[in-house]
């Protein structure tokens, strides 16, 4: 039996693979353990590798050190892809509050973090990994550890920096959910009572895109082009559907208004009342169920890699007076598009017009959703390419006394996120699946916490000798639930945020995927998850560069 425990002490390929797979399937299956309705999840990866090595399992430390950053670069790769088209689409007004709430929690954690640093002997990478595992962020971590190796700072052990980090993280999860139930009672929340407040609200909610059935009555518009509409509004609208003449038709933009025409347009709903004044007012016809209508509307699936290179009023195809494209939905955002709108790959649209244009479309766009279930590796390999350069790219900042660098969490997360928003412009599509975004994202995560846990336990002893790995535990506490409840109750007190936005807020600030299902399921509502997606971007790209940030200024 000697080749057995050889099989498993002596470093080879054979030993890595089975050390690997087993602290990653021992750690996946502990994470279904829960307390109280909260589980770890797959953070136990790394306590499991903790104790693997502690224990003197151990694995080759190059390989350990490759499968370490190519696990985070994946990890942080598909976070970018997944988040970017959200991102850049919630730059809104409203959404900008909430990310400047949600970057108060993320300033003030660091704050505390500073002062814990100033005013005690630990190092600035453990309490980098210590404020990480605080707010339980996995690639802060490696953004920090990525940060030392950079400087080449000698006076601390990254494995002592990821001890830091597991010590704080168990609090971190539960920290947030305390935060929220400590809100909760402060602010005597009637959950019912929320609930009736957003159903409320949802009812005059002024962002939502509408349609509505307007008849002409202004005299100055007849014998106009309809494209003169939108010269005259605010918001781009879309007339999909028009009774013209004694019947419908889609129009295009050279079609001219006469009188009694009827108009289905789609619009922000906060244009509804000066579309009235401009047009008239809402009219009893119902275009959608007009029995003369040969117009239908179909939902398509954009397909062709081909189309997504240009703008939709530069494709030939497109300009066709048979339809219309009065809506786009995209990561979950619905968009009015229009002549200058690039349209990406899984984006989804609704087209109405005759059955011949829809026809047309549908072969434009392809609607072949199989298509898609293969992922295009090529331009996901050259994202990585492009963001592993521009996080080893060296930047003289002053003050500073060695160039520094964004590192292999930031740069391929920056990459990612502006390949998926405009990639297709450049003829590079990143689009993924969702499931196989998730396999990306599992694989590099649970390698990098296996490999940070399998080099890390054999200090673990040293951790809490003479009481430190406590006095961490208690520091990371703080560093969690400071932030939050300041931020949640300024954020409730004075800028009046009910409290399914704030449970959102607090948790997409935290980056935190249980604190997001504990306010879930605590409010019945789909609400949180809303301000969650809001927010995380955000959040995950400033907890990334915050971890690297105190390391440069303070080292």
């Amino acid at each position: 039996m000697a080749w057995l425990s050889d099989l498993f002490t002596l470093h080879s390929v054979a030993q890595t693979v089975l050390i690997y797979s087993l602290v990653i399937a021992l750690g996946i299956v502990l994470g279904h353990i829960r307390l109280y309705g909260i589980s770890l999840g797959i953070t136990w990866i790394l306590f499991v590798g903790i104790a693997f090595s502690y224990f003197g399992l151990t694995v080759n430390e190059e390989i350990g050190e490759f499968l370490r950053d190519f696990g985070l670069i994946l990890f942080v790769y598909a976070i970018g892809l997944q988040v970017g088209p959200g991102f850049f689409a919630s730059l809104n007004r409203n959404a900008i509050a909430n990310n400047l709430l949600a970057g108060g929690v993320v300033v003030l954690g660091v704050v505390v973090t500073i002062i814990f640093y100033l005013v005690t002997e630990n190092h600035i990478g453990i309490m980098a990994g210590l404020m990480s595992g605080a707010v339980t962020n996995t690639p802060g971590l490696g953004a920090a550890r990525t940060a030392l190796a950079d400087l080449n700072v000698a006076d601390v052990d990254p494995t002592m920096v990821t001890l830091a980090y597991a010590v704080a993280y168990p609090f971190g999860v539960f920290g947030i959910i305390l935060s929220l139930l400590v809100l909760k009672g402060l602010f005597n929340i009637d959950i019912n009572r929320e609930e009736r407040f957003h159903q409320r609200l949802a009812s005059i909610r002024v962002n939502k895109i509408v349609s509505v059935t307007l008849r002409l009555e202004n005299p100055q518009l007849i014998g106009e082009p309809l494209r003169s509409l939108n010269s005259l509004l605010a918001s781009p609208v879309i007339v999909s559907r028009m009774w013209h003449e004694n019947h419908i038709i889609t129009p295009s933009g050279s079609t001219l208004f006469s009188a009694d025409d009827v108009l289905l347009i789609v619009t922000p709903r906060h244009q509804l009342k000066t579309l009235k004044l401009l047009i008239g007012d809402v009219s009893d016809l119902n275009l959608k169920e007009v029995s003369q209508s040969e117009v239908v509307d179909r939902l398509i699936v954009v397909t062709r890699p081909d189309v997504t290179h240009q703008r939709i009023g530069e494709i030939p195809e497109l300009r066709n007076a048979d339809f219309n494209i009065s809506r786009l939905m995209r990561a979950g955002v619905e968009i009015i598009p229009n002549a200058g709108t690039f349209l990406q790959l899984g984006d989804t649209v609704r087209v109405v017009g005759t059955r011949e244009g829809i026809d047309q479309i549908t072969k434009t766009l392809g609607n072949s959703p199989r298509h898609l279930d293969v992922p295009n590796l090529a331009p996901i390999f050259l994202g990585i390419v492009l963001g592993v350069i521009i996080g080893s790219l060296p930047i003289t900042i002053p003050g500073i006394p060695a160039p520094v660098k964004i590192g292999l969490a930031a740069g391929p997360l920056i990459i990612a996120m502006l390949l998926s928003r405009f990639g297709g412009r450049v003829y590079l599509s990143n689009y993924t699946t969702h499931s196989a975004n998730l396999m990306i994202r599992e694989l590099g995560i649970t390698l990098f916490l296996a490999s940070i846990g399998l080099a890390s336990g054999h200090n673990l002893a040293r951790a809490f000798a003479g009481g430190r790995g406590v006095i961490w535990m208690f520091m990371g506490a703080f560093i969690t639930v400071i932030p939050l409840l300041t931020v949640g109750y300024l954020s409730k007190k004075y800028f009046r945020k009910s409290y399914f936005e704030l449970a959102g807020l607090l948790a997409g600030a935290s980056t935190d995927p249980p604190a997001l299902a504990f306010a879930v399921k605590m409010t019945g509502s789909d609400i949180p998850s809303t301000t969650y997606a809001t927010v995380y971007p955000f959040a995950m790209i400033l907890r990334i560069v915050s971890a690297q940030l105190i390391i440069l200024f303070f080292i």
